[in-house]
């Protein structure tokens, strides 16, 4: 019964601090933070581990000028992605695919931390 209780008092403190952000943060992005996540987002096509937010090459000029324009005109992050992803191909994103092989760089972490947590309570259960 006390771990039922436990349970209660965890979830009620998960909608509590959902509700604090919502309240702190409650207007989308502007458009300029957006750009700039954006940015910070996409790789330089013609530079070696930079993204267009770091690089002044002008490859990396015309991205960022192609990601303000795409914002201007009201397109959605995933879709601006996508589209760059289509125009330079899947290396111009920093970071991996959540499909395919990518999925297997996604998923080694946590289930790296997963077994740690259970061989953690494990001991703890020993002593």
């Amino acid at each position: 019964m006390r771990r039922l209780g436990s349970v209660w008092t965890f979830l009620a403190a998960l909608v509590v601090v959902a509700v604090a952000v919502a309240v702190v943060n409650p207007h989308a992005p502007s458009a300029a933070a957006r750009v700039a996540h954006l940015e910070t987002l996409v790789r330089c096509p013609s530079c070696e581990d930079l993204s267009v937010a770091q690089s002044t090459s002008t490859s990396s000029l015309a991205v960022r000028h192609e990601i303000t324009q795409l914002v201007a005109a009201g397109v959605s992050d995933s879709s601006i992605l996508t589209r760059l992803e289509s125009t330079y191909g899947p290396s111009v994103l920093l970071s991996p695919p959540t499909s395919g092989i990518g999925v297997v760089l996604w998923l080694v972490p946590l289930l790296g931390l997963l077994v740690l947590i259970g061989v953690a309570l494990r001991l703890a259960r020993r002593r």
